[in-house]
């Protein structure tokens, strides 16, 4: 017999499916029918309005986001997000700013007190031009680079981008007058490294003679109730010196020393000159991201400045004897052997030999 749907004499020869084969391309099945423009008006609506057209451009069918697109545009808008948050969370994290936290800042500030009393002179020049100083260079001038050559890890130019970096960051630690005379600093702070601020931020707020925290390893500053510069051309001399360790730095050590003419705060014209001396020795360090972002990171800072009073805390800043003073006591300020946190108060005597002749 035949089936439910089939005559029942069966379907006729040489066509498999009957006679509904020979329609099947032009039958729509329904999802057709509801995927289709244009729609026939009912015949009541035809009925209402009898001229208008036989058919009506159906709306278009609104579909939303397939659930795999929503969860994807969920997910780029979480990443998107947490990379903003790490950016702003963490502005510093990378590897130059990861280091050994033994390279921080060593210092060392030794006053040099005077054997007499200080010579002194209303004219700056002639101070100078009678004092070891007379054939140094006026300010940055006396900063000179050595000739620049490529290392094993760093080329010529980024050689001298890390002189360059060097040079000022002793200019403005050592010659700005803002810097020296008006208590500014961050002209040198933003020459450091992130990883460097949280202790030269610490050395302002809390400057202590424990070989880590002294302001004036840093930076040259004087008390500006004490003294003023009298003159604000600075004689400098010194060296600059490269060489590469071992663990791909380049390190650069600087040797120089300068001489500032000061007298007593608030005298003006008036008031006396005489020389004040400050010796430093400053290493720096730079990896190639250093010397990228121009900055030194600051690792050993020694210095010798007079003439001072031995009793006077050199560690948050400078008080010159002036014209016509002497040294008040010949001792250091006292050290306690009992307690661990604190260096060795150190102190030193001025040669004759670095005083002007007058």
């Amino acid at each position: 017999m035949g089936g439910p749907g089939e005559p029942p004499e069966g379907a006729p020869e040489g066509s498999p499916g009957g006679g509904e084969d020979e329609y099947r391309s032009v039958v729509f099945d329904e999802s057709f029918v509801r995927a289709a423009r244009l729609q026939e008006y009912s015949a009541q609506e035809r009925m209402a309005d009898q001229h208008g057209p036989a058919v009506r451009r159906r709306p278009p069918i609104r579909r939303g986001l397939t659930r795999q697109a929503l969860v994807l545009v969920v997910l780029i808008a979480l990443a998107f997000g947490t990379a903003v948050y790490m950016g702003v969370r963490h502005p510093y994290e990378s590897p130059a700013a990861v280091r050994d936290p033994q390279l921080a800042l060593r210092t060392t500030v030794v006053p040099l007190a005077p054997a007499g009393t200080v010579p002194g002179s209303a004219d700056a020049e002639y101070l100078y031009a009678h004092s070891p100083a007379a054939q140094f260079r006026i300010g940055a001038a006396g900063i000179t680079l050595p000739a620049a050559r490529d290392t094993a890890h760093f080329t010529e130019t980024q050689v001298m981008s890390a002189l360059d970096t060097v040079k000022e960051y002793l200019v403005r630690s050592s010659l700005h007058p803002e810097v020296l005379t008006g208590g500014e600093t961050r002209p040198v702070r933003v020459l450091l490294p992130a990883d460097q601020y949280l202790q030269f931020d610490e050395s302002l707020r809390h400057p202590a003679a424990d070989g880590r925290h002294a302001v004036t390893g840093w930076l040259v500053r004087f008390d500006p109730r004490a003294a003023e510069l009298a003159d604000p051309r600075i004689r400098v001399s010194g060296t600059l010196a490269v060489r590469e360790t071992a663990s791909t730095l380049l390190e650069i050590t600087a040797d120089h020393t300068y001489v500032y003419a000061v007298r007593a705060a608030g005298t003006g014209a008036k008031g006396e000159a005489s020389l004040f001396t400050v010796r430093r020795e400053l290493h720096f360090r730079f990896d190639h991201e250093d010397v990228r972002l121009h900055q030194a990171q600051l690792t050993v800072s020694y210095a010798q400045a007079g003439p001072m009073s031995c009793g006077d805390t050199a560690s948050d800043r400078l008080t010159p004897l002036l014209a016509g003073q002497s040294a008040q006591g010949s001792a250091p300020s006292g050290t306690d052997p009992y307690t661990s946190d604190r260096v060795t108060a150190l102190c030193g005597t001025l040669a004759t030999t670095a005083q002007p002749k007058v």
